[in-house]
């Protein structure tokens, strides 16, 4: 990992975990002057608390600054992602932050689901798919529970409201990748 993406990371954690703790009723500052936080971007904010998922919220595509979307995205995931009841001031710090930096979606081209499935690469993709008013993903570190591209294509078809086995010509499917970062254990909550 090169200096200027470690530094990245430096700065986006900081600011999502303020983020949270101002929308708690417990104002903190974190450093918001780099010139790329306004550059337009897309993040996913995971939140874990005892190495389980407490809430995940994120964009796709970049339609805002970088640094409105992790505040944005941050606050979401602990207050409004619906599979959780909103984090409670208690549990702040138990938590910990991870901050996943999206690139552009890239639209796969294939003739069949087996032609589909031999382009994603396990532990590197994160996966869209949309069919109609069906549309789900899953970012990259979705393969460390489900390794095998057809176990998670089966749940990535699930989680979009469709049927496992479910295939049609006029499903789409996008791949990107993801820089990430995430507190350690022991640092969260550290400035």
């Amino acid at each position: 990992m090169d200096d200027d993406t470690e530094d990245r990371g430096r700065v986006l954690l900081p600011i999502a975990r303020s983020s949270i703790s101002t929308a708690l009723g417990q104002p903190a500052d974190a450093d918001e002057s780099a010139p790329w936080l306004a550059e337009p971007g897309a993040c996913f904010v995971t939140l874990r608390q005892n190495r389980q998922l407490r809430g995940c919220i994120g964009t796709l595509e970049a339609y805002r600054p970088l640094l409105q979307d992790v505040k944005a995205n941050a606050q979401a995931a602990a207050l409004r992602d619906p599979r959780f009841s909103p984090l409670k001031r208690a549990e702040f710090s138990q938590i910990q932050i991870e901050v996943s930096l999206l690139t552009p979606k890239e639209t796969l081209q294939f003739t069949s689901e087996a032609h589909a499935l031999e382009q994603l690469q396990p532990d590197v993709d994160g996966v869209i798919i949309e069919y109609g008013r069906h549309r789900s993903t899953f970012l990259p570190q979705v393969w460390e529970q489900l390794p095998s591209v057809a176990e998670f294509m089966l749940h990535l078809k699930q989680k979009a409201g469709l049927p496992g086995d479910f295939w049609s010509e006029e499903l789409a499917i996008y791949r990107y990748r993801v820089s990430k970062w995430a507190e350690k254990y022991d640092e969260k909550g550290k400035e």
